[in-house]
């Protein structure tokens, strides 16, 4: 799979419902190639601009499927 095809999934989170929005990078593991976790910049407060930088990242392991359209996850709000 392509990032570009990474990013055009909306990732939605199992525990609360919650849109957190579209893939916007991959932590990648060098070594053996994998993706370690998929990063989510979170949205601004005026069309998606002018936000503070933050960024949801999620593990890997935190990612439950990966639909057509969809990336379901399960990120319980500790983490």
């Amino acid at each position: 799979m392509r990032l570009s095809e990474f990013q055009d999934k909306e990732v939605i989170n199992t525990c609360d419902c919650k849109k957190l929005g579209y893939v916007g990078d991959l932590i990648i593991d060098e070594c053996n190639g994998c993706i370690e976790a998929i990063i989510i910049p979170k949205s601004g407060k005026f069309c998606g601009l002018f936000g503070d930088g933050a960024e949801y990242v999620i593990p890997y392991k935190c990612i439950r499927k990966i639909g057509p359209d969809i990336i379901l996850v399960e990120m319980h709000e500790d983490n």
